[in-house]
């Protein structure tokens, strides 16, 4: 069974193809800086096949859907004739409101869904649409194609953790309250974790930190969501790419009085114009940021150190909240991948006897333990594979 699993985030888009005989990858690729400027690589795993790591256009996710295809199905680059090899389709979807507490089969009704919770995910929700349709479009309505939702992960929160402080008939008439995002990255770094330290997940306390132009940080006790940073929405919680992270709501009003925006004209500077692309003036990409911070531009050095300190103060309440932490875990692209990062953050816990080894965290993007051995607190780096996750859930699912 060959499963294509689409992981569409807010300015990048993810891919691999699964032959679920052995959980092998035949091609995996990522489609990064999309609204920026646009960069595809695209790997196939089989002998003799060329891989493709160029600058590309693209302006939205329509085109990188559109250049997966492509290079799936090609000639020098491709691993499958056509898309009717494909058995079925994964995709990420990241706000499923209270309609989804799992996975889901995709059908005219769960498409209503997705879309009635787009104004909670207006970075995310239309881009996890514009995948499907493009895979429907392209491979018809007998492949089945399966919607697996960020915010399922996080339904074992207590309602003390998702509950917000406001009259109790919007969380019961409008279901406002706290989701959470990036679900299908905590679950599986989590169990990741387990296996590292080699404990039952059921015994650990970790605190998942997923970085990347999104970011959010969960608490896991017992292999369950307690709590995470993002809210109702994924505008909320650190400050991210352009997303503005936690703000006091009196500023929306205090700014949209001043200078006459609308509802929407205010939402897209919270959700695009802010964050570290906001303070920094530079870039929503932290890549860029380091360059320009090491260039000595104190607006991208503050972005950073904001960045930092926010995901300090995160993980120290999350300790509080479990009473206490086996594990910190780091993931994503920035997680994964920025040692300068890992570091700043560690450095708020010295207090806690963490202890960071330089040797280990100079490492990018493999599975280690960053930690000394006397460290108190065990520092995972993990690269998440929200993918495989997906497959595994597509496959049960039509199955």
């Amino acid at each position: 069974m060959k499963i294509l699993v689409i992981n569409a985030g807010s300015s990048s888009l993810k891919y691999q193809l699964f032959d679920m005989e052995g959980e092998k990858v035949l091609a995996k690729g990522l489609c990064e800086r999309i609204g920026i400027d646009g960069h595809l690589k695209h790997s196939p795993l089989i002998e003799g096949k060329k891989v493709f790591d160029e600058d590309i256009s693209l302006p939205t996710h329509a085109e990188a859907i559109a250049a997966v295809i492509d290079k799936l199905t090609s000639k020098d680059f491709g691993v499958v004739s056509s898309m009717s090899e494909i058995n079925a389709v994964g995709h990420r979807v990241v706000h499923g409101g209270e309609f989804f507490s799992s996975s889901v089969l995709i059908t005219d009704e769960v498409m209503k869904a997705i879309e009635d919770c787009t104004p909670l995910a207006p970075l995310h929700n239309p881009a996890n649409i514009t995948g499907i349709n493009a895979c429907k479009k392209v491979m018809g309505d007998k492949v089945p194609q399966v919607a697996v939702f960020d915010t399922a992960f996080h339904q074992t929160m207590p309602g003390k953790a998702f509950t917000y402080a406001i009259p109790k008939e919007y969380y019961e008439k409008d279901k406002v309250r706290r989701y959470g995002f990036h679900g299908t990255s905590h679950r599986y770094v989590a169990s990741r974790a387990a296996a590292m330290l080699g404990k039952p997940i059921e015994e650990l306390k970790l605190i998942s930190c997923h970085m990347g132009n999104g970011s959010s940080i969960c608490a896991i006790e017992g292999g369950k969501s307690v709590d995470t940073s993002m809210g109702f929405t994924p505008l909320v919680g650190l400050p991210m790419g352009t997303r503005c992270g936690d703000l006091d709501s009196g500023v929306i009003q205090y700014l949209m009085n001043k200078y006459g925006y609308s509802i929407d004209e205010m939402m897209n500077i919270l959700n695009k114009k802010s964050g570290v692309l906001g303070v920094s003036g530079v870039s929503s990409d932290f890549r860029d940021l380091d360059a320009a911070a090491a260039a000595g531009n104190k607006d991208a050095k503050l972005a950073l150190d904001l960045f930092h300190y926010d995901v300090a103060k995160v993980i120290g309440s999350y300790a509080v909240a479990m009473n206490g932490v086996d594990a910190i875990i780091f993931t994503a692209g920035i997680g994964e991948n920025s040692k300068e990062t890992r570091a700043a953050i560690c450095e708020y816990f010295t207090f806690f006897g963490c202890k960071v080894d330089p040797e280990a965290n100079s490492k990018r993007g493999e599975e280690i333990e960053i930690s000394t051995p006397d460290s108190r607190i065990k520092l995972l780096v993990i690269p998440t594979n929200e993918e495989l996750v997906i497959a595994r859930d597509t496959e049960e699912l039509i199955k």
